[in-house]
């Protein structure tokens, strides 16, 4: 339940700092995109192609909450969840797929320094503008920026689980850590998505 309606210009400002929370979202995964590309082929990593997806599909729900706070409507909004439900499933199927092959044919990633430098400062910035995302969508009173900001979060989680699979990976040799660490985030993925599409829960 939100609060009681918020005055004019308190969500012109709400709405400002919105917009800049997914502009930096997006300048971030924009830049994340190429440098996965390019780590993932020198690394031959299952991991960072799939924190690579995720990148895009962080992209693709920015660009939705970008659209939804530009206009106003229930309609608008149930479409705009709809959507970033439809990135959660998506980026679920990708990762089920993608780490059982890499399992099942025994894929060996090469280790790969700048893969966990770049999602450990990924982890750090996407917990914080999750985190801002999460609190202006509350206090705005908007549905679709409270969800995109647990995608974000779940952004955060990959890149740790990325982050682990790759150092264990260098510092053990636990190759199978690599395309394991794809799995911890079909559970969140698959929750947010049932929780998006669960009935009531954009009334």
């Amino acid at each position: 339940m939100f609060d009681a309606p918020i005055s004019e210009a308190r969500e012109r400002s709400l709405r400002r700092r919105g917009f800049g929370l997914e502009f930096v979202t997006l300048g971030w995964n924009v830049l994340g995109v190429v440098v996965l590309a390019v780590l993932a082929i020198s690394s031959s990593s299952v991991a960072l192609v799939g924190f690579g997806l995720d990148s895009l599909i962080e992209i693709g729900a920015s660009t939705v909450v970008v659209w939804e706070l530009s206009g106003t409507g229930e309609q608008r909004q149930r479409r705009a969840l709809r959507l970033i439900g439809g990135a959660f499933v998506a980026l679920a199927v990708y990762l089920l797929i993608q780490s059982t092959v890499a399992l099942i044919a025994g894929h060996h990633a090469s280790p790969s320094v700048g893969g966990i430098v770049w999602t450990a400062l990924t982890a750090v910035v996407m917990f914080s503008l999750a985190a801002g995302k999460v609190h202006t969508g509350r206090a705005l009173q908007n549905p679709v920026l409270i969800t995109e900001g647990r995608v974000t979060f779940v952004d955060g989680l990959l890149a740790v689980a990325v982050l682990l699979g790759l150092a264990l990976d260098l510092t053990l040799g636990w190759w199978w850590a690599d395309p394991v660490a794809g799995y911890v985030i079909v559970y969140y993925a698959i929750r947010e998505a049932f929780e998006i599409f669960r009935p009531g829960h954009e009334s």
